[in-house]
């Protein structure tokens, strides 16, 4: 992978970019050892209804890890990665998260389903294990103790603001699934709409099939704007019965749902849908020279948050090389001074409270290969 180095402006040259660390002592879950490789964790889902994130953020993962290592690793130690199944599930990911505990990780960069990640920040911060989250970005994830990679529900929210004006709705419904994530960027959606007219709120069971009395409920108040912000399984279910009921509006819908299997589930009532997303690598300058190192290391095309996993391994690589080690104070401390650090999707600097500085939300629609969600409106 050396010869995808030159894209790491991303590599962990951090002490360019770091400020007020402290040197740190080398310390993590193997108790203070500074022998051996580091050890990253990340919780993601491998099975259930989201398992295809699970492999599109291991490989962006290990896609880093191995320019890492291939470039002296951190501190003189190679980075290992050691990944266990969330499943999307709050009990399943607290279970997980001890897994990666007992394994002795110094680090956790994963987190994808906001719901399953919340109930893991205590469980690795009580075992001083520093977190950089690449995808779940609830905002009750922000001021945590965590960093976040993603921008949150509330950028993302203002982002579907954005668009609703520009575009001219009058009737704007926001449609969740009752997940945490979901129920976060609806509700940061209306508590910022201004004098956008919101004309309804509805929740959907996404276990059934069929939203029939959901999408009377939604019709019969006449939208020209719906934000689906759940995930893509039912996601594309609820488009394709919204269609087959007259509606032709626009359907924008939550990072959830940025996916080629939502286009696949929808089948033609994919037409006239967008999403609301960061930049992905075929937006990006330099970024077909990642996504051909990424596909010759997974055998298959990146997939969303793929990029922004690999970009978590960076920065809590940098961290781990501006510490000295892998003591989480001062890992931590490194994290909290980071500015503009250069990656990809844009230089990164955090808030005080560990979320990512402008967010960095577009519009992207379904309009590439198989349904792959590419740049439609940068909201410039």
């Amino acid at each position: 992978m050396r010869r995808v180095a030159a894209i790491g402006a991303i590599a962990a040259s951090a002490a360019l970019v770091l400020s007020g660390c402290s040197g740190g002592l080398a310390g993590g879950g193997d108790g203070g050892s500074s022998d051996g490789p580091i050890k990253l964790g990340m919780l993601a889902p491998f099975s259930g209804s989201e398992a295809a994130f699970g492999d599109y953020m291991k490989f962006g993962a290990q896609l880093a890890i191995d320019e890492i290592n291939a470039d002296g690793g951190v501190d003189g130690r190679d980075l290992e990665l050691i990944t266990e199944d969330d499943g999307c599930d709050a009990t399943q990911a607290v279970s997980a998260a001890n897994k990666l505990v007992s394994a002795g990780v110094h680090g956790s960069v994963g987190g994808y389903c906001s719901g399953a990640t919340l109930p893991t920040l205590p469980v690795f911060e009580g075992a001083g294990v520093p977190m950089v989250i690449p995808a779940a970005n609830s905002t009750k994830l922000v001021d945590q103790g965590a960093f976040l990679i993603n921008g949150t529900g509330t950028q993302q929210a203002a982002a579907a603001i954005a668009y609703a004006e520009k575009l001219g709705s009058k009737n704007v419904v926001l449609i969740d699934d009752n997940t945490d994530y979901s129920v976060d960027l609806a509700n940061s959606f209306e508590e910022q709409a201004g004098d956008l007219n919101i004309v309804k709120r509805e929740s959907v069971n996404p276990d059934e099939k069929d939203f029939a009395a959901n999408i009377n409920s939604v019709l019969g108040v006449s939208p020209d704007f719906i934000y689906w912000t759940g995930y893509y399984q039912a996601g594309g279910l609820l488009i394709d019965q919204l269609r087959s009921s007259g509606y032709d509006g626009v359907v924008l819908v939550g990072d959830g749902s940025v996916d080629a299997q939502l286009a696949a589930i929808a089948g033609p009532a994919i037409d006239n849908v967008f999403g609301t997303f960061t930049r992905t690598p075929d937006m990006l300058e330099g970024g077909d020279k990642w996504v051909a190192a990424y596909t010759e290391l997974a055998k298959a095309d990146p997939g969303p948050y793929s990029m922004q996993t690999y970009e978590a391994v960076k920065v809590m690589a940098a961290a781990m090389e501006e510490a000295g080690g892998t003591d989480a104070e001062a890992v931590n401390t490194a994290l909290k001074g980071m500015k503009a650090f250069p990656l990809l999707s844009g230089d990164l600097t955090f808030a005080a409270d560990g979320s990512r500085e402008g967010g960095g939300f577009v519009i992207v629609a379904p309009t590439g290969e198989k349904g792959s969600f590419v740049l439609s409106d940068d909201l410039s």
